[in-house]
């Protein structure tokens, strides 16, 4: 198997399950040294009580023939990111690829209501607007903090690759709070992109498909989803292997749409359209 990462470093925040891991996974299996940050630690509380540590997933990019390493952060703490980019600097010398994929809007949600009892796609005048904070605080803001220590470096060395795990916006998300906060992350990466690309530096977005993640296996709707949390990895690598991944900065790319155009497949070897939502008539 080719290693088309080998040499690279790369960044992923919100790694310790669901996508994230997904896309540790997928950078792994292209050779990459990948550092794997989130909250949840075997030494450390976890979210929600779950079981999945950012441990589990240094360990299975290290199965996937990368090189993990692990690092708790908080990445709603600027001060914690800058520590966290300041330590990678520090010990590996660059970063080649930083990646976004951290999200806590479901943090509560048991598969039917959210905390505070609203169910998805419950009109928003019938719900209160102080669960909204908590979805651009967990997605959208995250992402900023992450750019901003990351781009230092990245526009120093004139390259690298900087991705925010969001969900494609052209149509309405179907509940108004989710689809604010993607369509803020999907603007965040446009924005960026503006900055960065004179710098040599692509910013773009990735919108995965409905993923089946721990937290969707939980809520019994596994047979929903169209895809692995690895398809997004494979995208992920598919674009930091690309030598001409700057003309596409500033887009929201589908992981379906990147698996037509590198050629790779999920894990069970499907090679699943681009997601999209069906509403009824």
């Amino acid at each position: 198997m080719t290693r088309p990462l080998q040499g690279k470093v790369c960044l992923v925040a919100g790694a310790s399950r669901g996508v994230g891991r997904g896309i540790a996974r997928g950078l792994g299996e292209a050779g990459a040294t990948v550092i794997v940050t989130a909250r949840s630690s075997e030494t450390g509380r976890r979210t929600e009580t779950r079981p999945e540590t950012i441990e589990d997933t240094a360990r299975a990019v290290d199965a996937a023939g990368g090189e993990g390493h692990h690092y708790l952060c908080d990445h709603t703490s600027e001060r914690q990111v800058d520590e966290l980019v300041h330590w990678a600097l520090r010990r590996f010398g660059r970063i080649d690829v930083a990646v976004s994929s951290v999200w806590g809007g479901n943090e509560g949600y048991d598969g039917e209501r959210y905390p505070d009892g609203a169910t998805w796609g419950t009109p928003f005048w019938r719900r209160s607007a102080e669960p909204f904070s908590g979805f651009l605080g967990t997605g959208p803001y995250p992402g900023l903090l992450l750019a901003r220590a990351v781009a230092p470096a990245m526009v120093s060395a004139k390259s690298g690759l900087l991705a925010f795990v969001s969900f494609g916006t052209e149509d309405y998300l179907g509940d108004l709070y989710y689809d604010l906060a993607k369509s803020v992350t999907n603007r965040l990466a446009f924005a960026c992109a503006a900055e960065l690309r004179p710098h040599g530096v692509c910013a773009l977005g990735l919108s995965p498909g409905f993923v089946a993640t721990e937290r969707v296996r939980d809520a019994g709707q596994t047979e929903m989803a169209t895809e692995s949390p690895l398809y997004a990895g494979r995208a992920l690598a598919a674009l930091a292997a690309d030598p001409d991944v700057l003309v596409r900065a500033g887009t929201i790319l589908h992981a379906g749409d990147l698996a037509q155009a590198y050629g790779f497949t999920d894990e069970d070897g499907r090679r699943p359209e681009r997601f999209r939502i069906v509403r009824d008539a």
